[in-house]
Formats: C-alpha cells, sequence, structure tokens
C-alpha cells in the first residue's frame, strides 16, 4: 500500500514539474512595462550605483532582501543547534 501511495505522490510532482517547466518559457519573452525604463534611467541618479541590479536589489527593495537574508541565517542557525543536539545525544560506544 506504502509503494501505491508513494507511486501516486512520485507521479503527482512529476507532472506538477513538468506543467510548471511548460509554463517557464513565458520568462522567455517577459512583458514590457514602464518599470523597465524607470530603473534603466533613474537608478544611478536615486541611489549613486551604476549596476541597476544592485541598484533594484538593495536600494529598492532593500528591506525585502535583509528579510531574506534573515530567514536564511535563521534557518542555518537552527539546523545547526538541531545538528549539535543531535550529535551530544548519540552514544559514541559507551564512553
Amino acid at each position: 500500500m506504502k509503494k501505491i501511495i508513494s507511486l501516486i505522490v512520485f507521479f503527482a510532482l512529476f507532472i506538477i514539474l513538468i506543467f510548471s517547466a511548460l509554463e517557464m518559457r513565458s520568462f522567455a519573452h517577459p512583458e514590457y512595462t514602464e518599470m523597465d525604463d524607470f530603473f534603466l534611467e533613474d537608478s544611478q541618479d536615486h541611489s549613486q550605483v551604476n549596476n541597476v541590479v544592485s541598484a533594484v536589489l538593495f536600494d529598492y527593495r532593500g528591506l525585502d532582501t535583509l528579510g531574506e537574508a534573515t530567514i536564511l541565517f535563521s534557518a542555518v542557525y537552527s539546523l545547526l543547534i538541531v545538528l549539535q543536539k543531535f550529535e551530544s545525544d548519540r552514544d559514541w560506544g559507551g564512553k
């Protein structure tokens, strides 16, 4: 019974991934917006940065980037705490 459920879940995830990959073809031809011109023309004046990507990440979306970094560091720190607890609970040959 477990094998049947595992196969059903596997094929369901496989189908979802296939449809997601097919849907990503639209990224090859993104829609034009006026925000594109705004970032390209005004990012150096507003943020004093020559690189547009850096201007968007650290100036226009700075708090969002800070939040993402905080979540990533919290996840890594939590994982290290769990692994340290797991290692201290192991029996190392009766020592």
